[in-house]
């Protein structure tokens, strides 16, 4: 590893840590039989780097959630909140762990929507830095995330945006929104108890809390896509 990718992965590591001093919403995972290749979509990852094969013993298996809006009483309305002891799964659960920038996160298979190739991207004008662009895929638009940006913005310089690769994209539930990654690590089943939940509201929102052993963020995709549609990022959350 170069002295510079060891020093991004330092940066990212102390950033990580930094978010496991604050409070930490949750999300209700469920499972359901279906093969976690739907997910990837005939995505391509290079044979020199291939991800990690789950055990055939832990079939991994995701359950396919159509998201049902609410009702919209303002023209801008908040994430939505919910008591977070309720929403805590109490059974296993399979997640989707990627890295970008040194900072690896998890998804729950059940908020995922697919995993796509990223290719070309078309930057709009004014929108937020975080805003990448969008990617046509099968004549849908989607529109694509910085990550790195997105989440630690105070962190994003120009040095760490042009060290970025981005080479995929996992699209957040049934909306348009997508998180830009570099890698994409494997799929592993949680315990409730392996996860720090969050245990009330406040900041970050989106972080449903940290996976202990791997010491990496777990996604409340359903609070990310509130933020995103309101063009907020992490920090104004």
């Amino acid at each position: 590893m170069s002295k510079g990718a060891f020093a991004k992965e330092e940066v990212m590591q102390e950033y990580l840590s930094a978010l496991l001093t604050d409070d930490t919403p949750v999300v209700q995972a469920k499972v359901q039989e279906s093969a976690v290749q739907h997910l990837f979509d005939k995505i391509s990852v290079p044979q020199a780097e291939p991800t990690p094969q789950v055990p055939a013993e832990e079939p991994i298996v995701v359950r396919e959630i159509k998201e049902t809006p609410a009702p919209v009483e303002k023209e801008t309305p908040p994430p939505v909140s919910t008591t977070t002891t309720s929403r805590i799964p109490s059974e296993p659960f399979q997640a989707l762990f990627f890295k970008m920038a040194g900072l690896t996160l998890a998804v729950p298979l059940t908020e995922l929507g697919g995993i796509h190739n990223l290719h070309k991207v078309t930057p709009l004008f004014g929108k937020p830095v975080w805003f990448r662009g969008v990617m046509t895929h099968r004549e849908e638009k989607l529109s694509v995330v910085d990550t790195a940006a997105w989440i630690m913005p105070e962190k994003y310089t120009e040095k760490l945006a042009e060290s970025l690769n981005y080479q995929y994209l996992i699209m957040l539930g049934d909306s348009p929104w997508g998180l830009a990654c570099e890698s994409l690590e494997s799929t592993f089943t949680l315990q409730p108890d392996q996860v720090k939940w969050r245990e009330r509201e406040g900041k970050r929102p989106w972080l449903a809390g940290m996976v202990k052993d791997k010491m990496c963020a777990l996604v409340d995709a359903q609070q990310l896509i509130a933020l995103l549609n309101q063009g907020m990022d992490s920090s104004e959350d």
